[in-house]
C-alpha cells in the first residue's frame, strides 16, 4: 500500500531521486496508520519541494530599496519663497534625528534652502515657514532671463547643497549659479549646535572651484582620511569621479581664502564598456562610511537614453578611496512613479542626502525637480548584494509600512 502511494507521488511530483520507504510490500497496515504514513509523507515530498523554490528565489531575488508610500514628503507651499520648487535635498543624521536641507525656488525665481526635520525617517515633523539659508552674493538680478535646463531660466542662487557633519561642525558644499557663466563650488559652515537651535549664523561662503569653468556635485569625507604618504588625517573632498576619481586633501577647510582653487576636471565622457550608467554625471550625497569601504551613491543615465537620471551604488577602499571595490550592475532608484515625472524636468531622480538610522539607508531625493521624496533600505542587504556584484534594482510595487 506504501509503495502504491509513493509510486503516485513520484509520478505526480518529478524528483530526480524517488521517494523510497523501508516498509515492505506483504505487511498489514490499519486505515488509521495509512492515513497516518501518507500525511507524513505528502509533509516530506512538499518540504523538499518548497526549500528547493525558496533557495532559488532568494538566489534570483536583489535588494529592492523601496520607496515610501507618503512620498513625496516635502512639496511646494504658498510661501513666497518656496511656492514653486521643492527638491534636491541634503541630510544628516544627530542625536537620532534626521535634519534636512532642501533646495526651494519661489516667486523670485531665485533658489534658496529650506529645513525640516524627521524623527523616522518618513514623516516630517517640522517644517519652518522661513529659508534657513540664502545667497547673499549672487549677481543676477530679479526678472534677467537664464538658459539653463534644471528647472528652466531660474534666476541662480545656491543649488543642490550637501552637508557633512565633522565633530561639531556642519559643512556644507552647494553650487552657486549665476548664470552658465558662473557655475562654481562655494563652500560654508555652520555649529551644529547652533544649526539645532535654527540659528542660521552660517560662514560666509568661499567659492572654491575656479572661475569660467562649470562645476557640480562635490562632496566632503565624513571623518579625516591619511592620503597616500602621509601618517597624518585630513580633510578630503571628492571633486570628480569619472574618467579618474580625483580627491584633495587639506589640513584645514577654514584656509580657502577665495584665491587659492581646487582644480578638478569637470569633463565626463560616455563609457562604453557600461550599461544603464554609461554616463556618469556626479556623486549623490557625501561618502557614507562603512565596514568595506566607503559607500558612494552616483547619478547616471544610459547615453542611448539621456533623458532619465538614475541612482547607482559603489563601493570605494577605506584607505585607498580612489580606488572602486564594488559597482552594481543595475541603478538602485529609477524615475518610475508619476510625481518622478511631472515636474519642471521629467524623469529624474536626483538626491544629495542620506543617512543610516537603525541599520536601514534613508536617501533622499527630488522628482522631476518639484518634490522632496524618500527610499531605503537595510544597509546590510545593500552592502552584501554589492559585494556579490548582484543587480539591486528599486521595486515600485512594495511600500514602506509606517
Amino acid at each position: 500500500m506504501v509503495k502504491k502511494i509513493l509510486k503516485k507521488i513520484n509520478k505526480k511530483i518529478q524528483f530526480k531521486k524517488p521517494l523510497k520507504t523501508k516498509v515492505k510490500s506483504n505487511v498489514s497496515i490499519k486505515k488509521d496508520t495509512k492515513k497516518i504514513i501518507l500525511k507524513k509523507l505528502v509533509k516530506k515530498v512538499f518540504k523538499k519541494k518548497i526549500k528547493k523554490i525558496v533557495k532559488k528565489v532568494v538566489k534570483a531575488e536583489s535588494v529592492k530599496l523601496e520607496k515610501s508610500i507618503k512620498n513625496p514628503i516635502i512639496s511646494p507651499r504658498l510661501y513666497s519663497w518656496e511656492s514653486k520648487a521643492t527638491f534636491n535635498p541634503t541630510a544628516f543624521i544627530s542625536n537620532d534625528k534626521v535634519h534636512l536641507m532642501y533646495r526651494a525656488v519661489g516667486e523670485d525665481d531665485v533658489s534658496v534652502l529650506g529645513y525640516a526635520s524627521s524623527f523616522d525617517g518618513y514623516n516630517i515633523y517640522e517644517r519652518p515657514t522661513y529659508h534657513a539659508y540664502k545667497r547673499s552674493d549672487t549677481h543676477l538680478k530679479i526678472g534677467e532671463p537664464v538658459e539653463y535646463s534644471s528647472g528652466g531660466g531660474w534666476c541662480g542662487g545656491c543649488e543642490d547643497p550637501r552637508v557633512t557633519l565633522i565633530g561639531d561642525i556642519l559643512y556644507m558644499l552647494y553650487t552657486a549659479f549665476d548664470g552658465w557663466g558662473s557655475v562654481r563650488i562655494a563652500l560654508t559652515s555652520i555649529k551644529l549646535d547652533d544649526f539645532k537651535k535654527k540659528r542660521w549664523n552660517w560662514e560666509k561662503p568661499i567659492l572654491i572651484s575656479p572661475p569660467g569653468e562649470i562645476h557640480k556635485n562635490w562632496v566632503i569625507f565624513p571623518e579625516k582620511i591619511c592620503p597616500p604618504g602621509s601618517a597624518t588625517g585630513k580633510y578630503a573632498i571628492l571633486h570628480s569621479f569619472y574618467p579618474k576619481i580625483l580627491i584633495d586633501y587639506f589640513d584645514n577647510l577654514d584656509d580657502f581664502d577665495g584665491n587659492t582653487f581646487i582644480k578638478s576636471n569637470n569633463k565626463r565622457p560616455v563609457d562604453d564598456t557600461r550599461g544603464w550608467d554609461s554616463w556618469f554625471r556626479g556623486v549623490g550625497p557625501a561618502p557614507i562610511r562603512i565596514k568595506e569601504g566607503w559607500l558612494i551613491l552616483y547619478h547616471a543615465m544610459d547615453h542611448r537614453n539621456p533623458n532619465r537620471y538614475k541612482l547607482g551604488a559603489l563601493i570605494l577602499d577605506a584607505k585607498n578611496p580612489t580606488k572602486v571595490l564594488y559597482r552594481c550592475n543595475e541603478p538602485i532608484l529609477e524615475p518610475e512613479e508619476h510625481y518622478e515625472n511631472n515636474g519642471y524636468k521629467w524623469g529624474v531622480v536626483y538626491s544629495c542626502g542620506a543617512v543610516v538610522k537603525e541599520g536601514r539607508l534613508f536617501v533622499y531625493y527630488g522628482g522631476a525637480d518639484k518634490v522632496v521624496c524618500v527610499a531605503s533600505v537595510e544597509m546590510k542587504e545593500l552592502v552584501e548584494n554589492l559585494k556579490k556584484h548582484k543587480p539591486i534594482k528599486l521595486n515600485s510595487d512594495k511600500i514602506v509600512k509606517k
